[in-house]
């Protein structure tokens, strides 16, 4: 099994070649994600490139091989699971899971791994609506969109948030736009692309621009 360092290079490499596919994934921006200097970046991806795990060609960026893909998408696994059990079975809010569950996903135990899911119910989204992979490696990719490109008269149901940040989620849980909210677009200002939109078919809030950005709804 990688290290536990091995283990956060290959998500972020993984999460950022998802975030934006056909782009390349570059030793500056795994360094930016993780918060750490780029001569270091290049060291860990020669060796997991040694390992099998990536294809890396300086200059010319990374890219994860099926082993690699499988080992991030795992501990990606392990970290959602942890989250809905913190969720649902401790109590936190979905802004408090993020640091523990990153703590929690190198535990390196397919059993236990296997139960969690078992006693859950076998989840398919995360608090934050992002999909859980499978034990065999598949991923659901949900069919939604962003608020922000949606037109006035339109209306959806919140599934997804795109930043998780905890000041991002403690906003959405002040103005009562969570998972679930229902919301109608009323109007659109063209000065600053900000929103006007009707919360569950009563309270009216307008939103930036930002935040229409990072919210997923479904029809």
């Amino acid at each position: 099994m990688p290290s536990y360092t091995e283990e956060n290079y290959l998500k972020a490499i993984y999460k950022l070649a998802e975030a934006q596919p056909g782009v390349e994934v570059s030793t500056n921006r795994v360094a930016e994600v993780l918060q750490t200097r780029a001569a270091s970046v290049t060291d860990m991806l020669r060796r997991l490139g040694e390992k099998g795990l990536l294809h890396y060609t300086r200059y010319r960026g990374v890219s994860l091989t099926e082993e690699g893909r499988r080992l991030a998408l795992l501990t990606i696994r392990k970290h959602r699971l942890w989250e809905v059990f913190l969720v649902q079975q401790l109590n936190f809010s979905w802004d408090e899971v993020h640091d523990v569950a990153e703590q929690m996903e190198h535990i390196d135990s397919d059993l236990l791994i296997q139960r969690l899911d078992e006693f859950l119910g076998f989840p398919q989204l995360d608090p934050h609506g992002d999909p859980i992979p499978t034990a065999e490696g598949a991923i659901l990719r949900p069919q939604h969109r962003l608020v922000a490109d949606l037109l006035p008269g339109d209306r959806g149901t919140v599934v997804a948030v795109k930043n998780t940040s905890v000041p991002f989620l403690q906003y959405l849980d002040k103005v009562g736009l969570n998972l679930g909210t229902k919301l109608e677009v009323l109007d659109k200002i063209v000065f600053d692309n900000s929103l006007e939109i009707r919360i569950n078919n009563t309270d009216k809030y307008l939103i930036s621009s930002e935040v229409s950005r990072n919210l997923y709804v479904t029809d």
